[in-house]
């Protein structure tokens, strides 16, 4: 633990004040990184296993097993379910909404890794402007005794602050895309689920059934 707290005090010490922001901005990042993964793993994110197995029943016409089923199951989605299942055909925008609002706080901090994976690199190549101009003027006050060493160690430590963006931004960017993919992938789910209990096929054929007697006595 000392070592890598030697190391990031020898790299703030040579980039700067930029790249201490972006230490800071890395370890705060990290720590919402962190936070959401336990909360998708909390809320049972991508594990609908027994809410499939409820939906499935249900669009077969067999509602106690159904209802059996969705007990079981520890997803989020949940609560929706079961409120679809006592729901009316005309309930679709009062479920979505319901399915959204639990979506919102599952992608809450999403925007914050959005920023740091956009502003990160820029923030890193402000610092290595900065570091150019220190080291330019080095050399200017250097004069007529000029050292090429001078102007080699200013760009190298200047460029430093734009690998350390890239570092905080490009593990984010990607971190920030799986979570984006598992998001879309609950909402087809929550969607799917939504739309086959207010539209089962086990509904369907008990309407066929229940006409055909009726054709019989007309007939």
């Amino acid at each position: 633990m000392s070592s890598i707290v030697a190391t990031f005090n020898e790299i703030a010490a040579l980039g700067g004040p930029v790249v201490v922001v972006l230490l800071a901005v890395s370890m705060v990042t990290l720590a919402v990184m962190l936070y959401k993964l336990w909360q998708f793993t909390r809320s049972g994110v991508g594990r609908h296993r027994a809410l499939a197995e409820a939906v499935s029943a249900w669009d077969a016409g067999d509602k106690a097993r159904a209802r059996a089923a969705l007990r079981r199951s520890t997803s989020y989605l949940a609560p929706v379910v079961s409120m679809a299942f006592d729901a009316g055909p005309d309930a679709v925008k009062r479920l979505e909404a319901e399915a959204e609002t639990r979506f919102a706080r599952l992608e809450r901090g999403f925007r914050l890794l959005d920023s740091v994976a956009q502003l990160a690199p820029l923030l890193g190549l402000f610092g290595t402007v900065l570091g150019m101009i220190a080291a330019f003027q080095a050399l200017q006050d250097a004069g007529s005794q000029v050292d090429p060493s001078i102007l080699a160690g200013g760009i190298w430590v200047a460029l430093l602050t734009t690998a350390v963006g890239l570092v905080v931004a490009m593990p984010t960017a990607l971190v920030l895309s799986w979570f984006e993919g598992r998001m879309d992938a609950e909402r087809v789910t929550a969607e799917r689920a939504i739309h086959i209990i207010l539209a089962p096929r086990g509904l369907d054929a008990a309407t066929v059934e229940a006409a055909e007697p009726r054709a019989a006595v007309h007939g």
